[in-house]
């Protein structure tokens, strides 16, 4: 069982856990290690961690971090794919891997890439 808050927000319901299956998309190339290593090139920052690629942004404030996180939230919604996010006050540090295939895919790249765009940020 599962509580959750009612639609009015003023008492909590209880409902029964269902199961979804959920749909994996497989066999997803792999990116080859000169394809990451030329994105590393050109995108100062990122740092290649084995199987995965990763970034610390720093913000002025703890508002900035978390409105930089909404925005990645929104672009990893509309790609369907999902970084790690760890966040520490001023600092957002994102982590890309397509753990299903276990290691890097154009979606990490792509997604990596659009998040260097959100805002003006200082890399740490």
């Amino acid at each position: 069982m599962l509580f959750h808050p009612s639609r009015d927000g003023a008492r909590w319901t209880t409902v029964k856990r269902t199961t979804v299956k959920k749909t994996t998309v497989k066999n997803m190339a792999l990116v080859g290690d000169a394809e990451i290593q030329a994105f590393l090139e050109a995108h100062p920052g990122w740092v290649r961690e084995g199987e995965e690629i990763t970034k610390t942004f720093t913000h002025a404030d703890f508002v900035s971090s978390m409105g930089f996180t909404t925005q990645v939230a929104l672009l990893a919604e509309k790609a369907d794919h999902h970084p790690d996010i760890d966040i520490r006050w001023n600092k957002v540090t994102l982590t890309f891997s397509t753990h299903s295939e276990g290691g890097l895919t154009p979606k990490d790249l792509d997604l990596a890439d659009a998040t260097d765009g959100i805002t003006q940020h200082t890399p740490s």
